[in-house]
């Protein structure tokens, strides 16, 4: 039984596949069939699992774990969220604006007064583009356009976001008039 300090999802298992134990898999790795150079993945209830053939299909890879040899087996997956460990990405890969989704939770929100607008308790793309949830004590959670426009600055080292209340529609702008009634024409 293995639990992680600092899970990252990486997958999400499907369907089974065939009669030998594969299953299809949602990957949220930039290169799907990498999915096993991060070592062993996790699932929430501590079980194991070992990757030992990865191949892509269309929108999924098929994956068949060790000691899950058959279409029962695999079916009993269905629906299961695999994680690693974050100390397992690799770093050094990264550019020095790039970042792992991961590392933005619990940064806090702020604007440039230093008002703040909660942490960020998660990451989002519906298929519109990447939203971030925000929550703060007391407050419902929030979702707010992940863009260049509304997250100016993202500071790892200080946990902490700079947004743009404004882009990021936390407050109304009031020289816009965000809200006030259109005038309407009078015959």
């Amino acid at each position: 039984m293995t639990t992680l300090k600092n899970p990252v999802l990486m997958a999400t298992i499907g369907a089974a596949q065939g009669l030998r134990g594969e299953v299809r898999l949602k990957s949220y790795t930039d290169d799907p069939t990498a999915l096993g150079d991060y070592g062993h993945l996790h699932s929430d209830d501590g079980r194991v699992f070992e990757i030992l053939e990865v191949r892509e299909a269309k929108n999924v890879v098929i994956v068949r774990f060790r000691g899950i040899n058959d279409r029962t087996a695999a079916e009993a997956l269905n629906g299961l969220e695999l994680f690693i460990e974050r100390d397992n990405l690799p770093d050094d890969d990264l550019e020095e604006d790039e970042f792992f989704y991961a590392d933005l939770e619990g940064l806090e929100a702020v604007d440039s007064a230093g008002k703040s607008y909660g942490s960020v308790t998660g990451v989002f793309d519906f298929g519109a583009g990447d939203l971030l949830e925000l929550k703060g004590p007391g407050r419902r959670p929030v979702l707010i356009p992940f863009t260049e426009w509304s997250v100016l600055e993202i500071d790892l080292e200080a946990g902490k976001l700079l947004v743009d209340p404004v882009a990021a529609g936390l407050v109304e702008d009031k020289d816009e008039g965000i809200g006030k009634s259109f005038p309407t024409k009078r015959k």
